[in-house]
């Protein structure tokens, strides 16, 4: 059996200790294993005695690690059948002699331990941090999460990691999903889409962005570099796994409670007396006072007094009490009338459009139409934010682009979710519908629609109208070419609103694809066949400069000075306020062109 990879070989009675974070591994080389595991609390009584603060600051005894045979096996082993019977009765009264019984084996436990000098060790936090993420990329992963797990300060543990590996925490979880990702694309032909799941990124989208920042190649590029004939062609499976079977890994890092759930027992009718103890701690308080055990106090291990704990959960929102019904995706929900406080992820510029200020929202890409608008919200995080910090927010109404952010925040209040990819006019009238404000989209969309025609006619009097256009955004030695009306860059403003064509090898693709997001590399060689009468090229810091590239500077869209190159984060959103910023930054550029 291991303990944070330290080995302990079992024979017939052991005990073992682990705190809370810890992770075990058994591995056993007979057929039959019999062992009990107890999960436990402890808290601290108050008011709390300085000199158990100072121990558990300097050396916590429910987190270090042991193992050993002890010298009197059969109490011990009677005392933990006895807990056990009586935890399957159920009952209030036998719940407290269980209880009762754990002190008494605690005790005897400690005194046989202090008896025979066992030797203790102190957990790895960093080992444990990095088993972790390792094992839970694919989930939200925050610093306030891995705080928790190891019973200590967010701001330590960033530092004391840096320290120790010259990596942040979160450049580790990113590398880890590099690599599954580089695994998945060489393994299996999933799509973007599917990797992007399986390594924890809300979609195929953010995988691209965050794989070609990271590995300096777009995926879909570096999966036909580094194919393999030999690969498999269809998916196996997505998840990677242990093949072994008989690998027990207990990664059961939530709040259990005696009195609250059912004790784990693994019983083998060959060998009724080998038994293995497991003691895991789960919440971090001390035991180790004069004071009452009582229950569990509401501040445990948050460092926060019990009054604290309770105005955070008690707080008042500003929400009016009249709700209405509304029919979204997911079916009919009631939302305040006159929402105050608002989280929206990613639809920012719908709601600024509106004229509504969000509370919260999700991180905004440098160059945005609505940047300097947003200075001083709360940024909840560029992929999955933290339920936590979301409720400190205490918003009446929530607005996600994501289903599985809609489930992981619906229950903190009115959530809706709006597909990213639905189309703007939906949109609208839906947001118009939730935040009261019907007339006012109603409105925009007309405003915007007679923008974009009298745009149309300015280009259509220019001669530019009936022109070819391409978008791309270079690569290392290629160049990807939209292929789709999702995939933002402009693509919206050129392909649909304004209607312009793309070269007819491209414009078959675009009107297959729609509002999907795809694109194509294509190689400088064979460049010139997908280019249009326009160049728009999506341009940010560190992007490849082509300046002394003969094939590029021959392009005639080039040659002839109608490349546009578009900011990044302008062109990142499709909300309506960046559309219509966007509509002014195509337009103008392409007129510029005749001037």
């Amino acid at each position: 059996m291991q303990l944070d990879g330290n080995d302990h070989q079992v024979t017939r009675f052991h005990i073992l200790h682990g705190g809370k974070g810890c992770c075990l591994n058994i591995l056993p080389v007979e057929e039959v294993l019999d062992y009990y595991m107890i999960y436990y609390k402890a808290s601290i009584p108050l008011p709390e005695r300085q000199d158990i603060l100072d121990m558990m600051e300097h050396r916590n005894p429910f987190r270090l690690q042991y193992g050993f045979a002890p010298a009197h096996p059969v109490s011990l082993s009677d005392k933990v059948q006895y807990m056990m019977t009586a935890w399957e009765e159920q009952g209030p009264l036998e719940q407290f002699h269980v209880k009762s019984l754990f002190y008494q084996f605690v005790y005897e436990l400690l005194w046989q331990i202090h008896n025979r000098r066992v030797p203790t060790i102190k957990p790895d936090l960093i080992a444990q941090m990095k088993y972790y993420m390792q094992e839970h990329y694919a989930e939200p992963i925050t610093m306030d999460l891995l705080a928790e797990l190891m019973d200590t300060s967010p701001r330590h543990l960033s530092r004391l990691f840096k320290r120790q590996t010259g990596h942040s925490p979160i450049d580790f979880v990113i590398q880890i999903r590099m690599n599954k990702a580089k695994e998945l694309l060489l393994a299996t032909n999933a799509t973007l889409q599917e990797i992007a799941k399986a390594v924890g990124y809300p979609d195929g989208y953010y995988l691209a962005k965050m794989f070609k920042k990271y590995m300096g190649i777009a995926p879909i590029r570096y999966r036909k570099q580094h194919a393999s004939p030999n690969v498999p062609s269809t998916v196996a499976r997505l998840g990677i796994v242990e093949d072994e079977t008989s690998l027990y890994i207990d990664n059961d890092y939530h709040n259990h409670h005696m009195f609250e759930e059912e004790l784990l027992m693994y019983r083998s009718r060959k060998t009724p007396l080998a038994i293995t103890l497991l003691l895991c701690l789960t919440l971090l308080l001390s035991a180790c006072s004069t004071g009452g055990a009582g229950s569990p106090s509401a501040n445990e291990g948050t460092g926060k007094s019990t009054n604290q704990v309770e105005a955070n959960s008690s707080n008042p929102t500003a929400t009016t009490s009249q709700t209405k019904t509304v029919t979204t995706i997911k079916g009919d929900i009631e939302v305040p009338i006159n929402p105050q406080r608002i989280v929206v992820l990613y639809l920012m510029g719908d709601l600024l459009a509106l004229g509504v200020n969000p509370v919260g929202i999700s991180s905004v890409e440098e160059g945005a139409a609505f940047a300097s608008e947003l200075d001083g919200v709360t940024s909840l995080g560029a992929f999955k934010p933290d339920p936590e910090a979301v409720t400190a927010l205490n918003p009446d109404l929530i607005i996600v682009t994501n289903e599985e952010i809609y489930e992981g925040l619906k229950k903190i209040a009115p959530t809706v979710y709006i597909p990213y990819d639905l189309p703007v006019e939906e949109r609208m009238k839906l947001l118009g519908e939730i935040l009261g404000k019907e007339g006012q989209a109603q409105e925009m969309l007309d405003n915007f629609r007679k923008k974009v025609e009298q745009s149309k006619e300015k280009l259509k009097q220019a001669g530019i109208l009936d022109k070819t256009a391409t978008i791309m955004e270079s690569n290392k030695g290629s160049m990807a070419v939209m292929t789709g009306l999702g995939y933002g860059r402009g693509s919206q403003i050129i392909y649909q609103y304004l209607g312009m064509k793309a070269p007819e090898v491209l414009q078959r693709e675009i009107e297959n694809a729609r509002n999907d997001a795809t694109s194509k590399d294509v190689s400088y060689e064979v460049l010139h066949e997908y280019v249009g009468d326009y160049i728009f090229r999506s341009s940010f810091e560190g992007m490849i400069d082509l300046s002394n590239n003969t094939i590029w500077n021959n392009l005639p869209a080039v040659k002839k000075g109608r490349l546009i190159d578009m900011s990044f984060g302008l062109f990142f959103y499709n909300d309506i306020y960046s559309l219509d910023k966007q509509l002014d930054f195509i337009v103008d550029s392409l007129l510029k062109t005749v001037d």
